[in-house]
């Protein structure tokens, strides 16, 4: 096999900067050159491969089918080799370094007290922590990026191993300058006659709400705003116009404080559970073995 003639992987990079920027420009920003190196970058991947990898349609430049093709082989290898990196840099730091993500609620709300007594109690081993969505974080336990996750829902991925952590409730909550905030409790019916303020249509947190409604015969709320921050919500609840649901963990001490209030809703309680995920490549782990027993015993 002739090796001397594979693409570079900075070609590569720009091609995945292209397509994922949407342009040539974008693609230059990304990878911090100049446009007339994105075009020369792209044309040396087409003479590495000897095809077009773009076209322009509609005065747009798209990718042709090869394009396509290249681009997801791009993905694949230029996460293979950010994993590799991960991977060496853990090996040299030893098992005392455990490589931790989590989906942004709980690392907004649960991750800083757990990191806090974990280094209490276990000052030899090194925790570095990074927030994510829960299907990069899941490509990154899968790829061996990182050793262990806390995540709102559980991957099925046959190179991730699962454990529950713990249930956790969606709470259904307003401002205390809400018309609701002297009220304990609703019906399902009157959820109908509420604005609301929600996480994303995709995001953890959502599909566990809109399943649960689905349930109970409530196909969509009245919804003003999808946003993608947990505590960004929290601030828009506070003026009163709007509610919200939300995991407990991220409102109960508002809901203490006064600042936010709790309104029970007669037949429907949302429960889900949050979850351990670690890479299988990591199940003898000392440092994720000491996290998972404080967090266990700590719970939140």
């Amino acid at each position: 096999m002739e090796y001397s003639k594979l693409p570079d992987l900075t070609n590569l990079a720009t091609l995945k900067a292209l397509v994922e920027g949407g342009g040539v420009s974008e693609a230059a920003r990304i990878m911090h050159v100049g446009q007339p190196a994105v075009t020369k970058r792209l044309r040396a991947l087409e003479d590495n491969y000897g095809v077009p990898l773009t076209q322009r349609i509609n005065g747009r430049l798209q990718l042709t089918e090869a394009g396509k093709k290249v681009y997801h082989t791009a993905t694949l290898v230029l996460e293979r080799h950010l994993a590799l990196q991960e991977e060496l840099r853990s090996l040299a730091l030893g098992t005392e370094l455990l490589r931790l993500e989590v989906t942004f609620a709980i690392g907004e709300h649960l991750l800083p007290g757990l990191l806090i007594r974990f280094n209490e109690d276990h000052p030899k081993y090194r925790i570095d922590s990074r927030l994510g969505y829960t299907r990069q974080i899941i490509k990154h336990l899968a790829t061996g990026r990182v050793d262990m996750a806390l995540l709102e829902a559980a991957p099925e991925h046959p190179d991730i191993l699962v454990q529950k952590w713990q249930d956790d409730k969606l709470w259904l909550v307003c401002g205390s300058r809400h018309r609701l905030a002297q009220t304990g409790q609703i019906e399902i019916a009157e959820l109908n006659e509420l604005e609301f303020v929600l996480r994303e249509p995709r995001s953890s947190v959502r599909i566990a709400l809109d399943t649960s409604l689905r349930e109970v015969g409530i196909d969509k709320l009245n919804t003003t705003f999808e946003v993608g921050s947990s505590e960004a919500i929290i601030d828009m609840l506070e003026p009163g116009k709007y509610a919200s649901y939300m995991p407990r963990f991220s409102v109960e001490q508002r809901v203490k404080e006064g600042s936010l209030h709790h309104i029970r809703v007669n037949g429907l309680e949302i429960v889900r559970a949050l979850w351990i995920a670690r890479s299988r490549t990591a199940l003898t782990h000392p440092a994720a073995e000491a996290f998972i027993r404080l967090i266990q015993q700590e719970g939140v």
